[in-house]
């Protein structure tokens, strides 16, 4: 890295001051090609130097956005419309029920048991009593097969990590036992212990940059500490993958899931009623899932290998290989999206048009009918094969999450839980649309408003989407959302290439040397909605989170006369460096990577946000997202972007960066961080449109 040299990150024309900004020489060759890079030393998140900037940006942001007039107003609403017990499905474990529920504006939800289902609740893990603030977050409860203790993970301040603590159900007393540095990772129990998957300490100060590689296996066994685990399963010649097992609750069959190198995973398996038994492979190509299900003496399998919409296969321990493997549901017309095993029947949800549409099923593969929903949205099925019990959620864009009992024997849905909120449901609605993209290619999107809402090109209206990784946006509540809406705004989702909305060709249809098709069919929407006079440029926002800040960088670079306000969350924005940190080499199978080929480094340098930001460019009013816990997309790619978009800006409107403290990629971020996050993401919206709250 060559001498340093101090400059100052801002246009003169601009109405801001930015903090002044160090730039230095570093380049990277690629090919042949050299690339350079100013703001390296900004990937070191444990510097003194790298520590001012975050402070002095978080001066300008926090300047800004509190002299919104109207921001604590429209927080004081976010807290209001978010205040309403939340409920979920209940499920039962070993002779006991257990809910999660909200009492409306807790940090984290609780989890609660019963003896009955109808029985009284009683406080199991309230994970709002770990912190003061609500920043440790529950990851998730694992039940040893004799239903005496669970184990739960937990997480800080929004990380990755996850440290285990184990619970005696009975008495609810806390066990010694503690497990630091998992990651990724359940809990499978077999006998007196349970198997995790974690990596080695990280060095001090590199708990959030450094890559984690070769995942470990080990078996802890209760009452012992952490340094007497016994290392259970390890493959140094693949440092860049993820190994996990998982173990039947009659502890006869334990699964080995490899994965990292596709969109998918390898599956092996053991038989545990055979002494000294060892892992037979079942199939060989990361590049399609593979999710099995024991039932018996049969293993079902849900994959998507020679067949890009899904399908369940049937196979037993005696004829493991996936050559051997029989056909139990066909692949549909529609993507199957999930499927349940309850009462001795099956029940199949498929993604339909982006809503779920849901099938009753028997053993013998037939299908008996249709589960009929409340209507057009998404639906997530619960139930044991053993129990006969069946309940599910449903929401959508203006249907809260309300949860069903199912009667498979009457073919009868009754209400469990229904949300009571402070606001009229019925004043709202949403449609679906369909749009040509660049290319022709007919993508769906949801549009939802207040009724009475006229098309006249000046409604504010903000556009969502993600587009990759296999995932799916499909309808869901968002209370927090209503403050908008409420104030005649619209929101549009939509369903972009990349995702699973379609099946496995949908989703690659928008990876590696076709991800620009994601970034024409979200631009094709936007210009739709204009069209349309849904909207109009002055009025249009655009946000996105992890791979959909990526989406929203990509599109404000190459299109930044189509927007006014542009919000990239926790984005992947240096597209030829981000396999260096954490697990991003995972990303690999929807991205490909700088050092693939030169092509594959072209076409990555040709859409990376941060390498197509350009001097004298009039970009749109830009609030930029982040955290520095943030160890799944680390906070450098924000601050790099962040930085050169300050310098090439060579409009009025401004470019803020937010970085959140005790946070990380969101998952587990307690719901008054939340408020505050998207009151400042809404203010800044709508005073860049020139609108009041």
């Amino acid at each position: 890295m060559a001498t340093a040299v101090m400059t100052s990150a801002v246009a003169t024309a601009q109405r801001l001051s930015y903090p002044v900004a160090q730039k230095d020489a570093t380049v990277d060759e690629y090919f042949g090609q050299q690339v350079s890079d100013p703001y390296r030393w900004l990937e070191n998140d444990t510097s003194r130097q790298t520590a001012a900037w975050v402070e002095a940006e978080n001066r300008v942001t926090s300047a800004y956005l509190q002299k919104i007039p109207f921001r604590q107003k429209l927080l004081k609403r976010l807290r209001e419309v978010s205040n309403y017990e939340k409920i979920g499905i209940p499920f039962k474990r070993y002779g006991r029920w257990y809910i999660y529920r909200n009492n409306g504006l807790q940090n984290q939800s609780v989890l609660y048991t019963m003896d009955t289902l109808d029985g009284e609740q009683r406080v199991f893990l309230d994970p709002n009593t770990l912190s003061t603030d609500g920043t440790v977050a529950l990851k998730g409860v694992y039940f040893s097969h004799d239903g005496r203790y669970a184990a739960y993970a937990v997480s800080r301040s929004g990380s990755d990590w996850q440290e285990f603590y184990v619970i005696d159900v009975n008495s609810g007393q806390l066990l010694s036992d503690h497990i630091e540095w998992a990651k990724f990772s359940g809990a499978a129990w077999q006998g007196d212990g349970f198997y995790y998957s974690s990596y080695d300490a990280p060095a001090e100060g590199k708990e959030f940059s450094n890559v984690n590689e070769t995942m470990k296996i080990y078996y802890h066994k209760l009452g012992t500490p952490q340094s007497a685990d016994v290392l259970f399963y390890q493959n140094p010649t693949q440092p860049q993958r993820f190994y996990d097992v998982v173990v039947n609750k009659e502890e006869t069959v334990m699964f080995l899931y490899e994965s990292g190198a596709g969109a998918g995973n390898n599956l092996y398996v053991r038989d545990l009623r055979q002494a000294g038994s060892q892992f037979i492979q079942m199939t060989s190509d990361m590049d399609y899932f593979y999710s099995p299900t024991v039932v018996g003496d049969k293993i079902y399998i849900y994959t998507n290998h020679q067949a890009p919409k899904g399908r369940l296969m049937v196979t037993d321990l005696r004829h493991p290989g996936i050559a051997e493997w029989q056909q139990f549901i066909a692949e549909g017309e529609h993507a199957i999206e999930d499927f349940t095993f309850v009462g001795g029947r099956l029940i199949v949800a498929y993604t339909e048009d982006v809503a779920t549409h849901a099938y009753l099923y028997g053993m013998d593969g037939r299908r008996i009918r249709e589960v009929r929903l409340p209507g057009v949205g998404a639906a997530s099925f619960s139930g044991d094969k053993d129990e006969p019990e069946c309940f599910y959620s449903y929401t959508s864009f203006t249907v809260p999450g309300t949860i069903y009992r199912y009667d498979l024997d009457q073919d009868r849905s009754e209400l469990y839980a229904v949300p009571k909120v402070s606001f009229r449901l019925s004043d709202y609605t949403s449609e679906q649309v369909f749009f040509e993209s660049k290319d022709g290619t007919r993508v769906p999107m949801f549009i939802t408003y207040k009724k009475g809402m006229k098309r006249n090109g000046r409604n504010p209206l903000l556009l969502y989407g993600y587009g990759g990784f296999n995932v799916a946006l499909t309808p869901y509540f968002s209370a927090i959302r209503m403050a908008f809406l409420e104030r005649g705004g619209i929101y549009v989702q939509v369903n972009l290439r990349g995702g699973s909305e379609y099946g496995e060709e949908w989703h690659l249809a928008g990876t590696k040397m076709q991800k620009q098709n994601v970034f024409d069919d979200f631009i094709a929407a936007a210009e739709y909605l204009i069209r349309e006079r849904y909207t109009s440029t002055d009025r249009l926002a655009i946000q996105g989170g992890s791979n959909g800040g990526l989406l929203v960088g990509a599109c404000m670079t190459q299109r930044p006369d189509l927007y006014r306000v542009c919000i990239p969350q926790v984005g992947v924005m240096d597209m030829l460096r981000y396999h260096k940190f954490t697990i991003g080499w995972n990303w690999a199978s929807d991205y490909g990577t700088s050092e693939d080929s030169p092509e594959m480094f072209q076409y990555l340098r040709g859409y990376s946000p941060l390498h197509n930001l350009k001097p004298g460019t009039r970009y749109p009013a830009t609030l930029v997202t982040t955290a520095d816990h943030d160890d799944r997309v680390v906070p450098a790619h924000s601050f790099k972007f962040a930085a050169t978009l300050q310098e090439c800006q060579a409009g009025d409107a401004p470019v803020l960066i937010r970085i959140d403290t005790k946070a990380g990629h969101g998952g587990g971020k307690p719901l008054a961080k939340v408020l505050e996050e998207q009151a400042d993401i809404y203010s800044f919206i709508l005073h860049e449109m020139g609108l009041k709250y």
